[in-house]
Parts: C-alpha cells; structure tokens; sequence
C-alpha cells in the first residue's frame, strides 16, 4: 500500500494528475498524520478536517487535473493569512474569533491550483517573536520538541518538517520563514518586494514583510513558489552559467557571521563553482543605520498591529513591544509612502 504522508507536493500532484491516488486519500492520510502527531508537535492552531475532506472532493470533481499543478496538495497556512470561513487570530486572545468572508490572495492561488487546505497554523502573538509560543498554541520542533520550531512561521515549519504537510504558506519580515526553516531543516525563500502579493490592508511591517513557501526540497519550494508568485511552473531544465554573489559579511555593524554559518556559505559556493557557475565575493554596501531601520520598522508595525486591538488582552511582551514602536510611527509610514 503506498503510503502519501511524507512525500512531496510534486510526488502528489503528480500521482493525483496520473489518477493513481484521488485527492480525498491524500488529505485523509495527512489529517490521520496530524491527529497521531500534533498533539506532540504543537503546529497547528486550527484542524479543518471535514472542510478539508470537503475541498478535496471538489478538486477531484474538477476533472481537468492538468491545468492543477498542486493537485490535491495539502497544504497549511500561517495564521496571519485570511483563509475563508475560518477565523484569523494571529496567535492572540485580543483578535475576533469571527470567519474571514474570503480568502487571501496567496491561499485563493494555491487552491487555484488544486491545493487543499488542512488547518491553520501557530504563530507568536502579531507575529514578532523569533519562537512560536503563546497563549493560542506553541510550535515545537519535530527533531527535538525540547527546542523551538522558531518564528514566526514556526506553526508551518513544523507541519511541514513532521510530514503532516508537503508545503506551508508563511511570511517573512525579520527571518520569520528563514529561521524556522533553519530551525527545522527546510527550504525557503523571501521572495523580494512584489514578486508575491500581500493583500489589500495586509500588515508588512511598511513593507518589510513578504509571503512565501516552506518545504522539505528544492522542487518543491520552486513548485509552490510558482503559483504564489502567480507564474507558469514549467518543466526543470538545467541553467546555462549563472553569475552568483556570495557574502559572507553581515547587514549589522559589529555583528560577525559566526564559523558554522560561513562555511555553510563557503561549501554552498564551492558546490556552484564545481558545477560551472561564476562565483564571486560581493559584499552589498549595507548602510550604518539599517539596524536602527530595521528595528524601527519592527516595533512600528507591531504598534500599527496592536492599535485597534484591547491592549488589556495583550501580552506583556506585546505591549511593551508595541508601545517602544509607537514614536516611530510617523517617520516609517511616510517613508513607505514615497517608496510606493
């Protein structure tokens, strides 16, 4: 018996275009993976079993599988991304539990594309923590749950490290796809400005904050990426030479890239080099204040997040973030402005 829990998106669709497994056996295997494993892993703040069922036979009752690139794929979205008909709390106790009326932008592409989605996932309160623990739920690692998933995409990282989802939507303002995919093992991107849409009234942190996929493969990651960016995957064919910078030099004075990390970098290049790519040391002219930049933008878009909210059902470490944030306010919503 061939066994779906754990193989990759492309594996999937795949077998789902090819009609050798429908979408209803793929997601009903996933839903099993994540009841038997969850209540250890901690990923998901909401299951949607019965509607995820329900999508899937309306996938399979759309015939034509090969217009779907991600046939059948279960996926998971991050809690700060509306999915209709489930609420969007944003790991928070001060957000309304009410249904979003229609999905984000990223989610309705994905389900476009034949994806199924499984449940939404947990996030640090407002998404601004580095860890994925609060008060509607705590993201463990699936390698080892004494140590943390990471943030704030931890809930994702974990669905998709455990095997309970081939691919997770997620965001990235300040390493929040990139640490948890570290954390756990995986692939993923920040796309860059406007390559992925955000969403009319999405909080990007004045433009900081990119969506994104999570994965356990390279194939995947691009697979997923193609229908969020809302461009034709078409078949993998090998590159011509590419012309590749390669920093090792960090974004913040002062901060040094730790030996770990450099070598990671250093192999990464010697692997490109080997294949007969153009590598070369470049270090971008990162300017002195893009610490104090990025921080600014950190703690305003979190007082942007928190000011419709009741601050007494807040978190400590929420308001005190939020309240360090509120002088800049001004200064990074106009900068946004003129960028725009």
């Amino acid at each position: 018996m061939t066994t779906w829990a754990g193989r990759t998106a492309a594996e999937i669709s795949a077998a789902v275009r090819e009609k050798r497994v429908t979408p209803r056996e793929v997601v009903a295997e996933h839903l099993a993976r994540i009841e038997r494993l969850d209540g250890r892993v901690g990923a998901f703040r909401t299951v949607r079993a019965e509607a995820a069922l329900a999508e899937a036979d309306e996938v399979a009752a759309r015939g034509d599988f090969a217009e779907l690139p991600l046939a059948g794929v279960p996926v998971a979205v991050k809690d700060n991304l509306a999915v209709r008909g489930e609420s969007r709390r944003i790991g928070s106790a001060a957000t309304p539990d009410t249904p979003a009326p229609q999905d984000h932008v990223t989610v309705a592409r994905l389900r476009a594309a034949g994806a199924v989605v499984v449940g939404l996932t947990n996030v640090p309160e407002l998404c601004v923590f580095g860890t994925t623990d609060g008060v509607l739920g705590i993201a463990r690692n699936p390698w080892d749950p004494t140590r943390s998933a990471g943030g704030s995409s931890g809930g994702s990282a974990a669905a998709v490290a455990a095997g309970m989802v081939p691919i997770a939507l997620g965001n990235d303002g300040m390493g929040s796809l990139r640490i948890p995919a570290a954390n756990c093992g995986l692939v993923t991107i920040k796309p860059g400005q406007g390559v992925v849409p955000t969403g009319d009234g999405d909080s990007t942190w004045f433009g900081m904050s990119e969506n994104g996929p999570l994965a356990t493969t390279v194939e995947d990651a691009r697979l997923m990426f193609s229908v969020l960016a809302g461009t034709e995957p078409g078949p993998v064919s090998a590159p011509g030479v590419l012309r590749v910078a390669v920093s090792l030099r960090s974004p913040l004075a002062g901060v040094t890239i730790s030996r770990p990390y450099a070598a990671a970098a250093r192999d990464a290049a010697g692997l490109l080099m080997r294949a007969g790519h153009q590598v070369r040391r470049a270090d971008p002219p990162y300017p002195l204040s893009l610490a104090t930049t990025s921080l600014a933008h950190w703690t305003a878009g979190t007082a942007a997040d928190a000011r419709p909210l009741d601050p007494r059902l807040l978190t400590r470490r929420t308001r005190v973030h939020a309240r360090l944030g509120r002088p800049f306010l001004r200064t990074v919503s106009s900068g946004a402005s003129r960028e725009q």
